[in-house]
């Protein structure tokens, strides 16, 4: 069992809310059972129950671990994706290793994001994103963000880009400390996408013989990479 707090420090930790009635209510956990706690900034603790009430369980925290997430950093720029497809991406991209997400709205994405509802949106994806990480043992919990894409290009640190295009040449992935993956929706990048694409430096990458679907390609990509 795995759980997510503000603050992970040494001695008695209360949890509260939502978790606790996780704890107590849907796991049956008991007083001496040993729970993981994480604070999804890369530190980790294996701890013990030593109380509950019915507002709170109170845990003994011991040695506090420290987890170095694997190089490259890798980023993704996923386009928003239709229905349930655009959470299974965020899931599994979680669940092989992305550090990063960034939401964008391609010229040909099917679903549109209303301004309006940005916030709204953005918080379920880094519910599902905390849900993931939970779940893949992950002490690190990737951001998501929301950019255009001529913004986002601009503020991208320098590194590795590449642009997944089932036409693109076989290449030899680069060693770098950065690596930025940006993918197309349903119905392909436009071509003044894939210009500005090729002017900010992204170089094409091919996944093989098939054409995937936008929720499957930069989830492959991101397995690919980190068993590279």
């Amino acid at each position: 069992m795995r759980i997510v707090v503000a603050e992970l420090r040494a001695g008695e930790l209360a949890i509260t809310g939502d978790d606790h009635h996780y704890l107590g209510r849907v796991r049956r956990v008991r007083v001496g059972d040993p729970v993981e706690l994480v604070d999804g900034r890369g530190h980790r603790a294996a701890v013990t129950i030593i109380a509950m009430t019915e507002t709170e369980t109170r845990v003994e925290v011991g040695a506090i671990e420290s987890v170095i997430e694997p190089r490259p950093y890798l980023r993704v720029m996923l386009p928003l994706i239709k229905g349930d497809r655009m959470d299974y991406a965020l899931e599994k991209l979680v669940e092989v290793g992305a550090n990063e997400v960034i939401v964008w709205m391609a010229e040909r994405s099917v679903v549109r994001l209303d301004p309006a509802k940005r916030t709204a949106r953005l918080a379920h994806y880094a519910a599902v994103i905390e849900g993931a990480a939970k779940q893949s043992g992950r002490a690190t919990i990737p951001s998501v963000s929301y950019a255009e894409l001529r913004p986002a290009l601009r503020g991208l640190p320098a590194g590795a880009r590449y642009v997944l295009d089932a036409s693109a040449q076989r290449v030899e992935l680069a060693t770098a400390d950065d690596l930025t993956i940006i993918s197309g929706p349903e119905g392909g990048l436009a071509p003044i996408e894939l210009d500005q694409l090729a002017t900010a430096g992204f170089a094409g990458l091919c996944l093989g013989p098939t054409t995937l679907r936008a929720d499957t390609a930069p989830v492959v990509a991101v397995a690919v990479i980190r068993n590279r």
